[in-house]
């Protein structure tokens, strides 16, 4: 397998999460953020996690934990291990399969989601600064939610500050998950190495929850190999 392009994408995307992350941090910190005036709760959490360790890990955590969902997902999109892309588009296509989908009114029924409101969203019935981001925001918690029984590791239930904290920018061109998709080819998908091989180029050497990069990449190329 050629890795020197996963290396790159890698390190590019810890440092471009990290300042996502860091941004939206500030964001939700604000004394007057939407974020403490609609979920409250979430953001002692954040607050608290802070006061216990600091900003800089806090973020260093949460870019984390979002760079293994994204590859995830789009290992899993190229391989068909999903129903509906779920990061990756539709042959032909540039936006997500599952926000397209749902611009045409269909979203999977066992996902637990306010489809009213995303409904809502992409026909413009209810207003937002960014409808489609926010639209794809929900999706992409709710199958991550939902996935939370198959590989609770990755996908633990999202109800607090990693949510939050989450990238906006999901859809643009020169977004996090365009980045991803590039790096993560249906060549490269087509060996489940290039899970390991993308979370000990992420941050090698490095403890992240009490578990080395390499077990948590084992224990990711365990969980995928479940489901396959």
């Amino acid at each position: 397998m050629e890795t020197s392009k996963l290396k790159q994408f890698a390190q590019n995307a810890r440092r471009q999460l990290i300042e996502l992350v860091s941004t939206k941090l500030s964001i939700v910190l604000d004394t007057n953020s939407a974020a403490r005036r609609e979920n409250e709760k979430a953001v002692k959490e954040l607050e608290k996690e802070i006061s216990q360790t600091s900003e800089d890990q806090v973020v260093e955590k949460v870019a984390y934990i979002w760079f293994n969902r994204f590859c995830a997902l789009r290992f899993m999109d190229v391989n068909r291990y999903t129903s509906i892309g779920v990061v990756s588009p539709a042959e032909g296509l540039f936006q997500p399969e599952i926000l397209m989908e749902a611009k045409q009114g269909h979203i999977d029924e066992g996902l637990r989601i306010d489809k009213k409101r995303v409904f809502g969203l992409l026909n413009a019935t209810i207003p937002s600064p960014e409808p489609q981001q926010e639209a794809y925001r929900m999706l992409l918690v709710a199958v991550c939610n939902d996935y939370y029984g198959i590989m609770p590791f990755l996908f633990e239930k999202i109800a607090d500050y990693t949510e939050l904290l989450m990238p906006d920018d999901l859809l643009s061109d020169s977004s996090i998950l365009t980045a991803t998709r590039e790096a993560l080819s249906e060549e490269a998908c087509a060996d489940v190495e290039v899970i390991g091989w993308l979370y000990q180029f992420y941050i090698s050497e490095k403890l992240v929850d009490g578990r080395s990069e390499n077990e948590k990449a084992n224990i990711l190329k365990e969980s995928i190999y479940e489901i396959i």
